[in-house]
């Protein structure tokens, strides 16, 4: 496990120093969600699971359709806002310079701000899975 969370925060490292070094697409520019993967490797020590890292730009006001994702997700927010809705739980708000966590196949969506929102999304995923399942509601 120490092994797993020390690649992670490596990604993480990684990931935000890219987002950082490469403008991000203004949002307000944006008339559907713009999501761009940066990264999709192998996790050492494990045949079965990949890490995907993915730039997500969201515009104003915009729900996302419900989905689960073969994988544990988890969402450093750059700019702006969004509010996460997982199932049989209260609606989260997320800020600039906060962290969410979407559980393995929690369905969820999520709900972006008056400002959109700027993320960096990392995936702990199965291999060989599509990176989101719709639900039909």
């Amino acid at each position: 496990m120490k092994k797993i969370l020390a690649l992670v925060a490596l990604f993480v490292a990684a990931a935000v120093s890219t987002a950082i070094a490469h403008e991000a697409p203004k949002t307000t520019d944006l008339k559907a969600p713009e999501i761009q993967d940066l990264l999709a490797n192998a996790l050492e020590g494990s045949d079965e699971l990949e890490v995907i890292v993915s730039h997500v730009a969201l515009p104003p006001n915009v729900t996302l359709p419900k989905h689960w994702h073969p994988g544990e997700e988890i969402a450093y927010m750059l700019q702006g806002s969004v509010t996460l809705l997982l199932d049989g739980e209260d609606e989260k708000e997320i800020l600039a310079g906060d962290v969410g966590i979407v559980p393995l196949k929690a369905v969820h969506t999520a709900r972006s701000g008056d400002e959109g929102a700027t993320i960096i999304v990392f995936r702990i995923h199965e291999k060989g899975q599509p990176g989101r399942i719709l639900v039909d509601e």
